[in-house]
């Protein structure tokens, strides 16, 4: 791990910042890491992961992407995506802990592929959407199902406080398929196999997606979109496995990472701040 403030100060200092600044900023760090000097380096094991955007405009949530898990939910399809926004502090890192909330009991995970947008745009056209994207990360899309339940309250579901985890890192779509398509996604449960999909068979590919939700907003470097969950959630199943204190989920998208986070009870209240 190359630590940018002593390789190369002058440059932004988070992220979200690398991105605004353009492609020369992400180039000018790409060559500052390589000769970064040995107090600058850090062995990865060392190093506790924070959520890689922290604090972004904007964390689109979207669903019904993949058309087996709308069949497994006895979801009806639709001619466009679920969509839901998501709290950054309801976001934790790799390695961190995912709360299982006070009131209910109903956690599940949903494995997904993340998309960090690099150059903003309002209205962009499919056939360039990709350019605006700046790399990928795994994001588990921790659901509260019982309120996910309630007529019109998904969003409530999906934004208990440390419910859903993102990283371990960005990956920069350079390195990656267009659009990850052709990757493998897939989520373990304390080592159980529980979801598998190729990123193919999104409904809407990413530059559909990217391109969709420009016509509903304007997309700043830094925002992130979360493309779905394919089958396999614990909701779908006759007698669901929901999260309990002790498990341990795994998000792997193929040449993304590894995104770990094991499953505590939240604080109760009065109890501090225990993120």
């Amino acid at each position: 791990m190359i630590d940018l403030g002593v390789a190369a100060p002058d440059l932004p200092r988070d992220l979200r910042g690398l991105l605004a600044a353009g492609p020369q900023a992400l180039a000018a760090a790409e060559r500052a890491a390589a000769a970064a000097p040995g107090h600058a380096r850090h062995p990865l094991e060392s190093v506790r992961h924070l959520v890689p955007i922290p604090r972004p405009d904007k964390i689109i949530g979207l669903g019904k992407t993949y058309m087996k898990h709308v069949a497994e939910m006895n979801a009806e399809a639709s001619t466009f995506p679920g969509m839901f926004l998501r709290a950054p502090d309801s976001m934790v890192a790799h390695n961190r802990p995912i709360w299982r909330p006070e009131v209910s009991d109903t956690l599940d995970y949903e494995g997904e592929l993340m998309v960090v947008i690099g150059r903003g745009g309002w209205m962009i056209p499919r056939e360039s959407a990709l350019e605006h994207v700046a790399g990928y990360a795994c994001h588990n899309d921790g659901s509260v199902r019982a309120y996910n339940y309630i007529p019109s309250a998904v969003t409530a579901g999906k934004n208990f406080l440390n419910t859903g985890g993102l990283g371990p890192e960005i990956v920069t779509a350079d390195e990656l398929p267009p659009g990850c398509k052709g990757l493998r996604l897939t989520t373990h449960v304390n080592g159980e196999l529980r979801q598998s999909a190729d990123i193919a068979e999104m409904h809407w590919d990413v530059a559909h997606l990217v391109h969709l939700m420009s016509t509903i907003f304007t997309l700043y470097p830094g925002d992130l979109i979360a493309t779905g969950t394919p089958s396999g959630c614990a909701a779908a199943a006759a007698s669901p496995q929901w999260l309990t204190p002790g498990d341990v989920v795994r998000v792997e998208i193929e040449g993304v990472g590894t995104l770990v986070n094991p499953i505590v009870d939240a604080p109760r209240a009065g109890a501090g701040d225990q993120s």
